[in-house]
């Protein structure tokens, strides 16, 4: 994002990414309240130190989340992401950077490719010094992102915990809440044959389902880890 004016750019992943009761942590949220976004999104950059008007970077990151190609990775994610990071925001070091890499962890999003993590890291590397955000914080931000790829932070890393327990707390959806979620995210693999989804979605699930741990936080340990493992077992067995 060199300028206001310019899109994030959007470079077409291979296999599907995974990414929780009627709260934040189960539930998929409605369709989102841009004005509301846009608010949390201005008020987030300027705690980050932003020196730069922040909204027309909201209007941009907001037209990419909202790209047609998304059927999961859409601004209701991003929207139940920044809720459960309100859950998780005490056990995180820098709970701006982990707001900063919620924005920008899928802004590049085509579900044909593999490096969607890479761009949209690359662009918050772009974006963040423009806007006038530090040297620091906009490396972190950048760290985050990439570290969605595996969602497997090292042991006391509090941001990259909060992060990817937000990211994958989906996972511990009510059983309604995870079909709705697994659907989504067929959707926009529609373009690949039944076959070769099952098979790709059948490693992704074996991948998470062989972590250690999905969550790192307290809160995501004792309240999502026994339903998410619940939810990935089932989903794998009916694929399989």
């Amino acid at each position: 994002m060199d300028t206001p004016e310019t899109a994030p750019e959007t470079a077409p992943e291979t296999t599907p990414k995974a990414t929780p009761k009627a709260t934040p942590e189960t539930s998929p949220a409605p369709v989102p309240d841009t004005a509301a976004l846009r608010a949390r999104w201005n008020a987030t950059a300027t705690a980050a130190g932003a020196t730069r008007d922040p909204a027309p970077y909201a209007d941009r990151l907001l037209t990419a989340w909202a790209e047609p190609q998304r059927r999961y990775h859409t601004t209701t994610h991003l929207a139940d992401v920044l809720a459960r990071i309100d859950v998780l925001a005490g056990h995180a070091a820098d709970p701006t950077a982990v707001e900063l890499a919620a924005w920008f962890h899928d802004a590049v999003y085509r579900p044909d490719r593999s490096e969607n993590e890479e761009r949209s890291a690359a662009l918050a590397e772009r974006a963040l010094p423009e806007l006038g955000v530090g040297p620091a914080r906009t490396a972190e931000t950048a760290r985050l992102v990439r570290l969605t790829v595996t969602h497997d932070p090292a042991p006391g890393d509090t941001n990259g915990e909060a992060l990817c327990d937000a990211d994958l707390g989906v996972l511990a959806g009510t059983p309604d809440a995870y079909a709705t979620y697994t659907a989504a995210v067929r959707a926009e693999y529609g373009f690949v044959p039944d076959e070769a989804f099952r098979t790709g979605r059948a490693a992704v699930l074996r991948q998470l389902l062989a972590l250690p741990r999905l969550f790192g936080t307290p809160y995501g340990t004792a309240h999502w880890e026994a339903p998410a493992r619940r939810n990935l077992e089932a989903e794998l067995a009916a694929l399989t």
